[in-house]
């Protein structure tokens, strides 16, 4: 089998060696022509033509102005200036509130305008002792007792520093001593009394005091 095998693929050899070598022999079909060489042309720039320059026009004369004679008036007489009349001036009065001056175009009045009193510092609160008593109490608003005081069982006694102004009325309150669950209660009452004025010389004066507020739960 090997020996049939290679005796077939020596003549397949033969064969195509043959026909590479013998055929171009019996080719009798003209040769192509070879290929021409590229050749590229010069290129000749376009010749730009000179732009004419504009020849500058002659001006034109101008239409000489028909000229009129002017006949000057005669001089005319200087006439006398007007009597300047003077305005009249205003005395200095101090109870007229005028400020010595003339009238009319040349000046003008002024009224004196006092100026406006100073407003009066605010007063000091005095504390309360000696010869400054306490006020008494006019209008009283019973303290709301909170109701997670209440449920807590919470009682005790809050003191509060107040400050009364000349009318009475409360206008700054801190907590001296307290609990914090029954603070805001005292606060918000004590913030609606009202009290007499306090007098020191015949004169109201504000005053600061403290105020006790006891919250107290009944059997």
């Amino acid at each position: 089998m090997r020996t049939w095998t290679l005796a077939v693929s020596v003549c397949v050899h033969v064969a195509v060696v043959v026909t590479i070598y013998v055929a171009p022999i019996w080719a009798t079909a003209d040769l192509p022509a070879p290929r021409r060489p590229l050749t590229f042309e010069a290129i000749t720039p376009i010749a730009t033509p000179p732009i004419p320059t504009p020849r500058s026009q002659p001006m034109q004369s101008t239409k000489a102005s028909q000229t009129f004679p002017i006949d000057e008036p005669p001089d005319l007489p200087i006439d006398d200036p007007p009597n300047a009349q003077l305005a009249p001036l205003v005395d200095t009065c101090d109870s007229c509130g005028l400020i010595d001056g003339p009238i009319g175009d040349r000046g003008v009045a002024h009224d004196i305008v006092a100026p406006p009193p100073a407003p009066q510092a605010p007063k000091a609160p005095i504390p309360v002792g000696g010869n400054i008593r306490p006020p008494t109490r006019v209008v009283y608003v019973a303290p709301v007792y909170p109701p997670l005081a209440l449920a807590a069982r919470v009682q005790g006694t809050v003191i509060l520093q107040a400050t009364i102004d000349e009318e009475g009325s409360v206008r700054k309150l801190s907590v001296l001593r307290g609990h914090p669950l029954l603070d805001d209660a005292a606060l918000q009452a004590v913030a609606k009394w009202q009290f007499t004025p306090t007098l020191l010389n015949g004169t109201t004066v504000p005053i600061v005091m403290t105020v006790t507020v006891t919250f107290s739960l009944t059997k």
